[in-house]
């Protein structure tokens, strides 16, 4: 069975203070605000659990609450053969909905973006999967470091948009939206390793 490499994107919340500048939503009416770093880590640290129970094998790729770079970020992730490499976000930029990144060209990441736009979908069928259908596959292809740079198949995925009201305050800060998100996550990588057949 592949080993599922989970790297949640940018810095935790140490004694108070958010490691990564920006990478947060507004300060909404109520005083809340949502530090990306921390989503990124609670859903990870959500995943990690489940795969656990299932005894899927997995690596924290950065367990450290303080900001990692991404050439150490890919350099850790690429000390593992039979891997695929799963990089957790949430997006922003006045958008809404879910998307899933890989390199250009044709991959087997293609195809694992695949299973992770089904599970979304089914999860939240009234929510934004964004697509590009350009080049015949539903995911969108970007320069992205660590995308370019690890040798194993890889997916960044891009978890609603925490400058979207709706989407941060109902489902990003919530334990209930949080839940869902770990949910659909696990789903897809349930299927991308074959669970179900390892388990008949």
């Amino acid at each position: 069975m592949k080993t599922i490499l989970l790297d949640n994107g940018h810095g935790g919340i140490i004694n108070g203070e958010y490691q990564t500048a920006g990478k947060r939503s507004p300060e909404w009416k109520d005083g809340s605000q949502l530090f990306e770093g921390e989503f990124n880590r609670a859903i990870v640290n959500g995943i990690i659990e489940e795969l656990t129970i299932l005894k899927i094998p997995y690596v924290n790729i950065v367990p450290e609450l303080k900001d990692i770079s991404l050439e150490t970020r890919t350099n850790r992730a690429n000390e593992y053969d039979d891997s695929i490499y799963i990089s957790i976000h949430s997006n922003a930029g006045g958008g809404s909905g879910f998307e899933a990144y890989t390199y250009y060209g044709e991959s087997k990441s293609d195809g694992y973006a695949a299973i992770f736009y089904n599970a979304f979908t089914k999860e939240f069928p009234t929510l934004n999967a964004r697509t590009d259908y350009s080049d015949g596959d539903v995911d969108k292809e970007a320069n992205f470091y660590v995308l370019r740079t690890t040798k194993m198949p890889s997916v960044l995925l891009e978890i609603l948009f925490m400058d979207n009201f709706s989407e941060c305050k109902e489902y990003l800060m919530t334990k209930h939206g949080r839940f869902r998100i770990i949910k659909f996550c696990v789903e897809a990588i349930k299927q991308i390793v074959g669970y179900d057949e390892y388990n008949m």
